[in-house]
């Protein structure tokens, strides 16, 4: 029995008496194709069977069902478990989700927008770590986009926010509450200063010091360039090595709330007697470390639900119930503070 030969994008070629350049053209929808030539390459796909994994069928069909995801480092806990979550959320809607990462640096994120992988997609939910308001001008697109993330503010795009300035307000105060009143913060970004989170978080734990009447000691603000637990470990030595001896610590993350125990260990200071300590993420992780991670819960579940619902709002040609008077929408998820031992009350043992 002969087996069958695998159709290319040469035959479809040699049956539509087109180039292949022209048949790569209408199988990515490019615009500038005559509707004659068009319509001879499809029929030429018809006929042979041919298939680009799902770029003929979304072609004749009006949709691929698949979801594109773009985020800046899929190694961190935040974002691996948001991409868990969207998957988890597309499956329940019988769609798939390819993945690209996006996390280099400013031309990356704008290739993910223009590029070829937004042709393999009917839409896209965008977490973009060095693009800005700024870059407004750059970053429109003609196809069904949400975006996560404060920073990112545009308003011709459904956003979906997580509450970084109030979720780590909350967690100072919460250490102001249990008697710390030299708090550091661990993850300062020193350059710019509309970059990632990080300017979010900054200013809630600056708010939190105010509203309770306590001075900002810029000593007080550790920077980290990365948030991974060697960063937090490095803060922490750099930071007693001066002098500073804080009474409570947040992080902008787990794994530098990780790092950052492991070396006040390290140095005989007690967690949560000497110093109580509350990362950001609420991670797997955070609940099985000694002591156990008190941690901000962003509600990640419900971001990846969100942004699901409105890209698939989108995608049907639908207006998203939470859309505002400009027609598009900006939900917040709103976080919570998971209190653990290592910003146990000193009551406690």
């Amino acid at each position: 029995m002969t087996q069958q030969r695998h159709v290319t994008m040469h035959d479809v070629a040699r049956r539509a008496g087109v180039s292949v350049k022209t048949v790569s053209n209408v199988v990515n929808d490019y615009p500038f194709v005559r509707d004659s030539t068009r319509a001879k390459v499809l029929a030429a796909i018809d006929e042979l069977g041919y298939s680009l994994n799902m770029t003929a069928k979304n072609l004749r069909q009006g949709h691929s069902n698949i979801i594109g995801l773009s985020i800046p480092d899929p190694r961190m806990p935040y974002f691996a478990e948001l991409s868990a979550y969207v998957m988890e959320e597309a499956r329940a809607r019988g769609k798939h989700v390819i993945f690209n990462p996006s996390g280099v640096d400013r031309q990356t994120e704008l290739d993910v927008l223009h590029g070829s992988f937004s042709t393999l997609t009917d839409g896209l939910i965008f977490s973009p770590l060095h693009l800005n308001t700024s870059d407004a001008a750059d970053i429109h697109v003609d196809y069904p986009l949400v975006i996560i993330g404060e920073h990112l503010r545009l308003d011709t795009y459904d956003r979906v926010l997580t509450e970084n300035t109030t979720g780590f307000r909350n967690a100072t105060a919460r250490l102001i509450e249990l008697g710390c009143r030299r708090i550091a913060i661990i993850g300062v970004h020193e350059w710019e200063q509309d970059y990632g989170s990080s300017p979010y978080r900054l200013k809630g734990y600056r708010q939190a010091l105010a509203a309770a009447g306590l001075p900002n000691d810029p000593a007080l603000e550790i920077p980290a360039v990365i948030w991974y637990q060697p960063d937090g470990t490095d803060a922490v030595a750099r930071m007693l090595d001066g002098g500073i001896r804080p009474d409570g610590i947040v992080c902008m993350n787990d794994l530098l709330a990780m790092g950052a125990m492991q070396e006040l260990a390290r140095r005989g200071i007690r967690v949560p007697q000497d110093v109580k300590v509350i990362g950001y993420d609420d991670s797997t992780d955070s609940q099985y470390l000694s002591p156990s991670l008190s941690s901000v819960d962003p509600n990640l579940r419900e971001v990846a639900r969100m942004s699901l619902e409105l890209l698939c709002d989108r995608i049907e040609g639908r207006v998203p119930e939470e859309a505002g008077p400009n027609g598009y929408a900006e939900v917040v998820v709103p976080s919570r503070l998971v209190e653990r031992e290592s910003s146990a009350p000193d009551s406690l043992p």
